[in-house]
């Protein structure tokens, strides 16, 4: 018997876990509504915050580029894939976040997975928040470095760590905003503990970019510390396919350590660089994001959140309370239900698809043991009446 005869057994001990992920075939349509495998649903799972992947302004870039500079990028950044419109975004990424110097890459996961062992390696501490998305913890083990791992948003634990540490280079990991809890980091407090112990900080704010701040421009200008009051000890990154509605990553920060990171990260030395139509797409978000338009979009969205939270919230509805569902705090677009264990969030999440909802249920090892839940995403495309549907099928279900 060879050892891949084993993997009929492993696939059939992720379904009777309720573990096995199914892949669906969507097409968007108007608004927040997609065909899923076929039918037409509403959807509370995508991660276009503002509702830009259809935006007019986008899809003009898009066709207006093609006819410039074609549909693929040739080559690594390095070699022959730096378009002028990359290179016009970079720099307006930077002037839009208020930092000194951007770097464009063509994913999210693989910009995290790949300048943590730019900043790291052997000898080197990282000390990261027990919550942080699976990219920063690839990005932690590639970089060889000494990992310490602390319980979510326990600052008191990090100082310790952090003072217990003998390493010269120390490099701090959190989410800005986490993707599962919807709660945003304590930026000032890990900027302090930066300080104190001679560590670097970087952030990944790709649920905060686009809707956090002033015009959006983020978790760490929501604390006021870019522009003038910047640190040389902060690294920003966020994505660009969530809130911007296109695809990608960037990184932000002082010009040296951008500087290294184009030097040594694998991941933009040696990968196809994202086309230059995406790059325009990403322009022509920028300028929404930052207008009196994303502003009003942004202002919508608080309002559903708010709705949403006033139907589920604990004491709102009882049926929801007797279920033993529980509504996470979050102030975000992220809004967690925690249903508990991984068939009865399944079944709740077959209940709504039942009703024309498509709410994805999370389970582990995504998040952690006995917390399955239905990651609920808000978005600027979505109507009040559409929450409000929402709110009533899962109180129907709490019911049932």
């Amino acid at each position: 018997m060879t050892w891949l005869d084993e993997f009929d057994g492993r696939l059939a001990e992720l379904d009777a876990a309720h573990l096995t992920r199914k892949r669906r075939v969507v097409v968007p349509e108007a608004g927040a509504r997609m065909t899923v495998d076929g039918r037409s649903m509403l959807a509370f799972c995508s991660n276009d915050y503002l509702g830009l992947a259809g935006h007019p302004a986008l899809k003009s870039a898009v066709h207006e580029a093609v006819e410039t500079y074609g549909v693929g990028a040739g080559s690594s950044p390095m070699v022959s894939g730096y378009s002028a419109a990359n290179a016009l975004l970079e720099s307006e990424l930077a002037a839009f976040v208020q930092l000194p110097r951007a770097l464009y890459f063509y994913a999210g996961f693989a910009t995290n997975a790949s300048i943590v062992p730019a900043l790291v390696g052997a000898g080197d501490a990282i000390f990261s928040d027990a919550l942080n998305h699976a990219c920063l913890i690839d990005g932690s083990r590639l970089s060889k470095a000494a990992i310490h791992r602390f319980d979510h948003a326990d600052l008191a634990a990090l100082d310790a760590q952090l003072a217990a540490e003998p390493a010269r280079r120390k490099l701090i990991l959190s989410d800005a905003v986490f993707s599962m809890d919807g709660d945003v980091a304590d930026i000032p407090a890990l900027l302090a503990l930066a300080e104190r112990h001679d560590a670097l900080l970087l952030l990944d704010d790709a649920h905060g970019f686009g809707l956090l701040g002033p015009q959006g421009r983020g978790a760490v200008a929501a604390v006021g510390l870019t522009g003038a009051q910047a640190s040389p000890r902060v690294l920003y990154m966020a994505t660009l396919g969530k809130a911007l509605g296109v695809a990608g990553a960037f990184v932000a920060g002082p010009e040296r350590l951008v500087e290294w990171l184009l030097q040594k990260t694998r991941s933009y030395t040696y990968a196809t660089a994202a086309p230059a139509l995406l790059a325009e797409a990403l322009r022509a978000a920028l300028r929404v994001v930052g207008s009196a338009e994303g502003d009003e979009r942004r202002a919508h969205l608080e309002r559903l959140i708010a709705r949403l939270r006033d139907g589920l919230s604990p004491g709102a509805d009882a049926a929801v309370d007797a279920a033993g569902w529980r509504l996470m705090e979050s102030a975000t677009a992220i809004q967690p239900l925690v249903i508990g264990d991984n068939a009865s969030s399944l079944r709740v999440m077959a209940g709504l698809q039942d009703a024309g909802l498509w709410v994805p249920a999370i389970r582990p090892p995504t998040v952690p043991a006995g917390t399955a839940r239905l990651r609920i995403a808000l978005s600027a495309a979505h109507q009040a009446d559409e929450v409000d549907t929402l709110v009533r099928a899962l109180r129907t279900l709490a019911r049932a």
